[in-house]
């Protein structure tokens, strides 16, 4: 039995790990898209390191595009198998991948457009298309949390809660070998934070003979997140009160976003948040939260508990939900001080972009940073301190004031990390494959592991093959 990394090994995003079994059956762990301008990654969304049609199965962690972002091209370029999800994880690929696609379509649209003078141009042609986004959503087979499904005759698999995002999953598969014995292999997905709002802690994986661990936040510890409201509230009162200005939040469509808005439905029903207006620029987004609303499954005892009181936690006056391109135009037309959420949560695509050129030279506005942004990403430029920024081709003055909360994030840090491990039978498990994570943080988080009595942890390089015993 073999495992090889197909993706986000030593980088981020494009989460992808193939195993092959003794018979040869072959088992795709995520299917990602990169996210990023790192060197060498230039053409990692249009190759692949396997055969698309020789996949048996494609097993998905949860819905992010950089988990699931491919999906749409994998089943394009011949893959004909199942794939194996929670039901909230295939509800959120339906509006997820198709999202996807229409960027892309977009983007190529416009290349087009814009060489269309050129002699000798390359026509670009997008990933994949709208069509395939919903051609690949037939392939979807959904499954519940804590119960071992049998997808084959060789291969059972088990989903536990990651609290990543809703629907998010750690993976244990159960392979028999050819002498009749069995191999548990983990995929730890992303793993989320215990005592975050909206979903539930996440739940320890069974013990396993082999893991592949994420490793984002290896080497870092989150700012503690118990007055995240009362500096929220400090953030707004700042901003929209005092300085009559605009706070602009770019979030991830789907987790933080809601995370988001819950927090402000707590203010108001507190009677605490300040009388202004508060925009969710994003149809994703929108689409999104209609889709959290249908899995209550997900919830935390918080939550189900705050719901008895207010049936719509993700929705109060003052809050206007935008979808068309018209009213997310109005929005810079709208003179009185206001909060706008929008994505995409790293500032490299979408309407957040847009709000970031009306407003960051603004030295009233703030501009919150709730979320990871990948390097080379606009995000991270602006996280970093640098001022101008270069949007839509032009430069762009940074007055408004930054401010960022990292306890926000959805992966858990070091110490939640090791946390989430350390029930694992140490003498069971033969070894930890780190994966999801840049250079340094792997080489810290693979230094903690060993300090923590765990035995043999790799960090694989991009397609690098391992025998499994």
């Amino acid at each position: 039995m073999k495992v090889k990394f197909c993706g986000a090994a030593r980088t981020v995003t494009g989460s992808s790990h193939l195993i092959t079994t003794d018979s040869g059956l072959k088992v795709l762990l995520d299917c990602g898209l990169y996210q990023g301008h790192e060197e060498g990654m230039e053409d990692f969304n249009s190759k692949w390191s396997f055969e698309p049609a020789e996949i048996d199965v494609l097993v998905l962690s949860h819905a992010h595009i950089d988990h699931a972002g491919r999906i749409p091209k994998l089943v394009k370029d011949g893959f004909r198998g199942d794939i194996y999800s929670t039901s909230a994880t295939r509800d959120l690929c339906a509006i997820m991948l198709l999202d996807s696609a229409m960027i892309q379509e977009r983007d190529a649209e416009f290349k087009n457009k814009r060489n269309a003078s050129h002699k000798n141009r390359e026509e670009a042609i997008p990933l994949y298309s709208i069509e395939d986004a919903a051609k690949a959503m037939d392939q979807f087979v959904s499954i519940g949390y804590n119960r071992w499904f049998q997808i084959n005759n060789e291969i059972a698999v088990l989903f536990k809660d990651s609290g990543h995002i809703l629907g998010s999953a750690s993976v244990t598969l159960k392979i028999e070998r050819t002498d009749r014995t069995f191999t548990y292999v983990g995929f730890s997905g992303d793993i989320g934070r215990p005592q975050r709002p909206i979903l539930r802690d996440p739940q320890i994986m069974p013990d396993l003979d082999y893991l592949l661990c994420e490793s984002t936040y290896g080497g870092q510890v989150h700012e503690r997140d118990s007055s995240d409201l009362d500096e929220l509230l400090n953030i707004i009162k700042t901003t929209c009160v005092e300085n009559r200005g605009n706070l602009i939040i770019p979030a991830f469509s789907v987790g933080r976003t809601q995370e988001i808005v819950f927090m402000l439905d707590q203010l108001e029903t507190q009677g605490k948040l300040p009388k202004i207006k508060v925009f969710v620029d994003s149809p994703l987004a929108v689409n999104a939260t209609d889709i959290f609303i249908m899995h209550p499954e997900c919830f935390d005892e918080q939550l189900t508990s705050y719901m008895l009181m207010d049936p719509n936690p993700f929705g109060f006056n003052g809050l206007t939900y935008v979808r068309s391109v018209d009213d997310s135009k109005a929005i810079n037309e709208y003179k009185a001080p206001c909060i706008i959420v929008s994505a995409s949560g790293m500032m490299n695509a979408g309407r957040i972009k847009h709000h970031l050129v009306n407003n960051l030279s603004n030295a009233n506005n703030t501009l919150l940073i709730v979320g990871y942004c990948a390097d080379g990403t606009l995000g991270a430029a602006l996280r970093n301190g640098v001022d101008p920024v270069r949007i839509f081709g032009q430069e762009i003055n940074v007055n408004a004031t930054i401010k960022i909360m990292d306890s926000f994030s959805a992966h858990g840090d070091e110490k939640e990390m090791l946390a989430f491990l350390n029930p694992l039978n140490r003498e069971k498990l033969k070894k930890i494959f780190l994966v999801h994570g840049e250079t340094k943080k792997l080489a810290m988080f693979k230094d903690a592991l060993l300090q923590h009595d765990f035995r043999k942890v790799e960090i694989p390089g991009l397609g690098q093959e391992y025998n499994l015993e």
